[in-house]
């Protein structure tokens, strides 16, 4: 274990689970309801005129949507309500199904969009097998780093297979083409074997090794070359690849201090592609203004932090690895695609959590937010830090001094009596 985190129970699939004494994160458990239902009133905002014009319904993404964050909602109480010890012996097919239908994507059998094949059409819901293995992901390496303790540190079984299994996936992710995941799925690896106390000369290691492999997948692909320039200088190219970050930041410029209200945005009048899905931050901060997109940072702050907190007290390494691995793929999210949006980092197609339409990503994400919440639910045993600080403090108060000043200290007549009769 890394300094970050504590030493844990080692509650394993044979040994005794942690008794839950208390309820969830209350704050966390508010937050995430608050930014899914945010997320319906949004899509609905940034999609009625696009809906009406496509299908001839201006509610057609508001319903789905709805209909998504109410089974999403669900989901996450009701994986909060089961021991996430119990996800144990689900880790390798939930990862081996996860592979399967990565394969099937990246062998060509997906839905193409935008130049990818990255979704498997199931009637009307459209799965991103990219999502549901990232998640499979933090789930077999939190099992796996659980589970080795003290061999974290050797390169054959604490980094070797671990870096192995993230490579992989990686390559499944740049077979579709999709950079953005396969960055994620370096990020949350890298992040979980620190956390774990990996040597950090592997990682250095693994890092000064993938920095020329990702240069020469940026610099060999035309399309990635692109969104590079259109990055560099988005006004001078915003008839062509940079149209839609020009675009988005006109959103952001119009919106000013406190925008320009609910439902009267201009940019999703067919200007901004994508306005209810990768560039919904720009409607926010079209709609809502400086204001509004500063809350909403303010509220994914919160999950992440709570998220972190979690981590920390967690009942046990397993607890831990989770609720690290979940807080970081929610928080990464959320980063990229605003920044995205806001023209700080190249376009990539990762979605804001909880808030762009689709229901691939919305139930992924709240299926990780109540492994989360279970994580956070008080158990025999976990650390509690305040109750820990007290009780330190109250021993090193109670304690009798010890050095110089108890040498000092006179002898007793019994000693001296007891000094004399032996001396």
């Amino acid at each position: 274990m890394s300094a970050a985190l504590p030493r844990r129970l080692a509650a394993t699939s044979a040994g005794p689970v942690p008794r839950v004494v208390g309820p969830a994160d209350v704050i966390l458990t508010a937050a995430v309801i608050a930014l899914v239902a945010f997320g319906v009133v949004m899509v609905f905002s940034a999609s009625a005129v696009r809906a009406d014009q496509a299908f001839g319904d201006p509610a057609h993404y508001l319903v789905r949507q709805a209909i998504f964050a109410l089974v999403g909602v669900f989901t996450m109480l009701f994986v909060a309500r089961i021991d996430y010890h119990r996800y144990r012996p689900l880790t390798y097919p939930v990862l081996g199904v996860s592979v399967f239908l990565m394969l099937v994507v990246a062998f060509g059998f997906g839905r193409s969009a935008g130049g990818a094949a990255r979704w498997i059409a199931l009637g009307p819901i459209n799965i991103q097998p990219a999502e549901a293995a990232t998640l499979a992901l933090v789930l077999w390496l939190a099992y796996s780093l659980s589970k080795k303790a003290e061999r974290i540190k050797s390169f054959e079984v604490g980094f070797l297979p671990h870096a192995l299994m993230a490579g992989f996936l990686m390559l499944l992710c740049l077979k579709q083409p999709d950079f953005g995941s396969a960055v994620m799925i370096g990020l949350l690896t890298f992040t979980l074997l620190f956390a774990a106390g990996a040597r950090l000369g592997y990682l250095l290691g693994a890092v000064l090794l993938a920095a020329p492999v990702a240069y020469l997948l940026i610099a060999t692909s035309p399309y990635r070359m692109r969104r590079i320039r259109a990055f560099l200088a988005p006004f001078e190219h915003r008839m062509n690849e940079g149209y839609q970050v020009f675009e988005s930041l006109i959103s952001f410029g119009a919106g000013g201090v406190t925008g320009v209200g609910i439902g009267d945005g201009r940019q999703k009048l067919f200007f901004l592609p994508e306005a209810h899905t990768d560039f919904i931050g720009a409607i926010v901060a079209e709609e809502l203004g400086f204001v509004g997109t500063f809350l909403l940072i303010a509220i994914f702050a919160v999950v992440v932090a709570r998220g972190f907190r979690v981590a920390y007290r967690a009942a046990d390494d397993y607890g831990s690895y989770l609720a690290v691995g979940i807080s970081t793929f929610l928080g990464h999210q959320a980063f990229t695609n605003l920044a995205v949006a806001m023209g700080m980092l190249p376009t990539k197609g990762l979605v804001l959590p909880f808030i762009s339409y689709g229901g691939s990503s919305l139930l992924v994400n709240c299926a990780a937010c109540g492994l989360l919440l279970n994580v956070s639910r008080p158990r025999e045993g976990a650390l509690d830090e305040d109750a820990a600080h007290d009780d330190a403090r109250t021993s090193r108060r109670s304690r009798p001094r010890r050095g110089a000043a108890a040498r000092r200290r006179p002898p007793s007549r019994q000693a001296l009596r007891v000094g004399g009769r032996h001396g």
